[in-house]
């Protein structure tokens, strides 16, 4: 049985280890996971009571219009429910948005390190990729409007990016997309919008009206907490929206996401608490980082980016793994997920540990 030629290059997406993968492996009681951006505080207890006592019988499919959700997700954000489409997580509403837009005559622009998937799915739909490196951590977004041409289908901006938590401005952003030609979708990933605190973060609900070639990409995995039920959605035109629900699976959103995401949206005082405490934990994180000699960037998501001088990513991972604390490596850093109060002060001891150890 032959698969496509492309998807031999590839490799299946691999989670942060688990806990229980960790514990045996070192024999360890304790494990704490900083490597999946997931929320420390959970999600809003309102959920719990909505999905054990508002749901319908497991025997009957979900709603897949989600009409209650998109009237409560439309009314949060000011816009029509028609510009609204739901997803199992935001991958694969990556997914729904390569498949149908990208084919082996057309090309994507990217920036080179930032979320994987969609690189993954475009190599799957065998389309050219445009892989522009970051700047000082942050889009090239002049040298990513040089890569578009005739075949260019979509341009993607994680805003946030991820995995380096630098953010887009509004400036840059309007000006960006004001050379964008009007066949060429623009996907903004903004899967860490809520956690953005900085006053010059695009607020681009609005662009919408102005740009029919925008999509924003927003989830409920982050900052609501609701990672397991995988439930995302994008904004935009309302064309644009009729056209990719032909690309959705049927009753690609369960039953309990929906309920669950319905009632995260109730809880605002939730979020706002959860975002609050993130960036106070990041501001100890900076503190911490100068005084150490570690190097970062300053970030506008619930994660942030290091390098310790003299120490590669892989050895940092290990160091931290054995201890039973899981983060991520990437070649060029360690991204670590920001935790409760106590776990970031652990973490930053053993991180204390590392530093002494390389620079003595």
């Amino acid at each position: 049985m032959n698969v496509k030629e492309q998807l031999l290059t590839l490799k299946p997406y691999i989670p942060g280890k688990s806990t229980e993968e960790v514990k045996r492996d070192y024999d360890l009681d304790k494990i704490v996971k900083l490597a999946s951006n997931e929320n420390p505080y959970g999600c809003s207890p309102n959920v719990l009571n909505a999905i054990t006592t508002q749901i319908p019988s497991f025997a009957i499919y979900p709603d897949g219009a989600a009409a209650e959700l998109r009237g409560k997700v439309a009314s949060y954000l000011g816009v029509e429910g028609n510009q609204l489409i739901f997803s199992s997580g935001l991958d694969e509403l990556i997914q729904m948005l390569i498949r149908a837009m990208l084919s082996a005559d057309s090309n994507t622009v990217m920036a080179k390190e930032t979320f994987p998937q969609y690189r993954h799915h475009a190599i799957i739909e065998n389309a050219e990729l445009r892989e522009v490196p970051l700047k000082d951590g942050k889009h090239d977004l002049d040298e990513m409007a040089k890569q578009i041409d005739d075949q260019t289908k979509i341009v993607w901006i994680c805003n946030p990016n991820n995995p380096t938590g630098t953010y887009v401005k509004q400036l840059e952003l309007d000006g960006f997309l004001s050379k964008i030609p009007n066949n060429v979708l623009v996907v903004l990933d903004e899967a860490y919008f809520e956690y953005a605190t900085n006053s010059d973060y695009p607020n681009t609900i609005p662009l919408l009206q102005q740009y029919e070639n925008l999509l924003i990409m927003r989830t409920f995995s982050k900052a609501f907490g609701l990672a397991g039920f995988r439930i995302g959605y994008g904004i935009g035109s309302p064309s644009l929206i009729k056209q990719l629900e032909v690309a959705r699976l049927p009753f690609n959103t369960s039953t309990l996401a929906q309920t669950a995401a319905i009632s995260a949206l109730e809880d605002k005082e939730f979020v706002e608490k959860t975002v609050a405490l993130n960036a106070k934990e990041l501001e100890k994180y900076y503190k911490f980082f100068d005084e150490h000699q570690i190097t970062y960037y300053r970030s506008q998501g619930n994660f942030v980016f290091i390098n310790i001088p003299g120490a590669t990513s892989e050895e940092i991972f290990q160091y931290l793994l054995e201890k039973g604390w899981i983060v991520r490596a990437f070649p060029n850093g360690i991204r670590i997920t920001i935790g409760t109060e106590d776990e970031n002060e652990e973490l930053m001891k053993l991180l204390a540990e590392i530093v002494t150890v390389k620079l003595s």
